[in-house]
């Protein structure tokens, strides 16, 4: 599969942008999909994940009650709703999708076999 990451680009403090990934290729649907992150001078961490279902997700503490991870297996497309954006959320942000990467296994980010480009974010203060 291949995957595409778009919809980043400067937005001020407290503001909002929705990242969209999109699938081309085998079956998407069976996918769990995550999002990383990349700051400058940083590691790559993990900031969110959703099962293949939608059943499940997880987040990384500090996008928690800001950012939500949802899917579209029609549209073969998963998104990332950022709100209340920060400086500290300035980043280069990858989608990942591996279908045999369980539910417990989210954050492992050495366990994706698919990467998007990445796409980056700049919080202005």
């Amino acid at each position: 599969v291949q995957l595409q990451a778009s919809g980043g680009g400067l937005v001020q403090v407290g503001g909002s942008l929705r990242l969209p990934c999109a699938a081309y290729g085998r079956t998407f649907s069976r996918y769990l999909m995550s999002w990383f992150r990349q700051a400058p001078g940083k590691q790559r961490e993990f900031v969110a994940g959703i099962s293949w279902n939608g059943d499940s997700t997880d987040y990384a503490d500090s996008v928690k009650g800001r950012f939500t991870i949802s899917r579209d297996n029609a549209k073969n497309t998963v998104y990332l709703q950022m709100n209340s954006l920060r400086p500290d959320d300035t980043a280069v942000y990858y989608c990942a999708g591996d279908p045999n990467v369980t539910v417990g296994d989210f954050e492992e980010m050495n366990e994706y076999e698919y990467w998007g480009q990445g796409t980056l974010v700049t919080v202005s203060s």
